[in-house]
C-alpha cells in the first residue's frame, strides 16, 4: 500500500502552486504492462483516497490514451477543463500533452500506458517536478528506470 514518509500539507492552487516543491518525492513503481497501467493507477489512487488522502492532493499522468474522465471533460472545452484543475478540489486527470501545465499536488500518479517514449520521458519528468510528497509510477520498471534512473 502506497505511503507517505511525511505528511504532506495541503497547497494552495492555482499559479502560486506551480513553483517546484522543497523535497524530493518518494517514488514508488507499480509494474505494470502498457496494457494494465491506467489499471494499477486507478488501484493505487483507490488505495491513496482508502487512506485518507483528500481528492484535490493526487493529478493522474497518462502518457498514451487519454483517461476516460479527460476525454469526457475537454469535450466541454479547455477552459472548463481548466478551471477544474485550479479548483483544485478533485482529482485532476491529464495526458503527457498537458502535464507540464498542471501545478504541483502532494501526490502524482502516472500511467505509463503507452504513446512514445518522448511522450513517457516528457510525462515522467513532469510528474517529478509536480510531486510534491509521492510519485507513484505504474508501467514496465525498465522503462521507467531507464527514465528516472536505475533502482527506483
Amino acid at each position: 500500500m502506497p505511503r507517505d514518509v511525511a505528511p504532506a500539507k495541503p497547497s494552495p492552487s492555482g499559479p502560486a502552486a506551480s513553483a517546484a516543491p522543497a523535497a524530493t518525492p518518494q517514488i514508488q513503481l507499480i509494474p505494470a504492462s502498457a496494457e494494465g497501467a491506467l489499471d494499477a493507477a486507478e488501484e493505487a489512487l483507490d488505495l491513496l483516497l482508502d487512506s485518507g488522502r483528500s481528492p484535490g492532493e493526487v493529478l493522474v499522468i497518462t502518457t498514451g490514451s487519454q483517461h476516460p474522465w479527460t476525454e469526457h471533460e475537454l469535450s466541454f472545452g479547455e477552459a472548463s477543463y481548466w478551471a477544474q484543475h485550479d479548483a483544485g478540489d478533485d482529482v485532476f486527470y491529464t495526458d503527457a500533452t498537458f502535464a507540464a501545465r498542471a501545478a504541483v499536488r502532494p501526490v502524482v500518479v502516472v500511467a505509463v500506458n503507452g504513446g512514445s517514449t518522448e511522450a513517457a520521458t516528457g510525462a515522467l519528468a513532469a510528474a517529478h517536478s509536480r510531486a510534491g510528497a509521492l510519485l507513484i509510477v505504474c508501467g514496465d520498471p525498465q522503462q521507467i528506470n531507464a527514465v528516472l534512473g536505475a533502482g527506483v
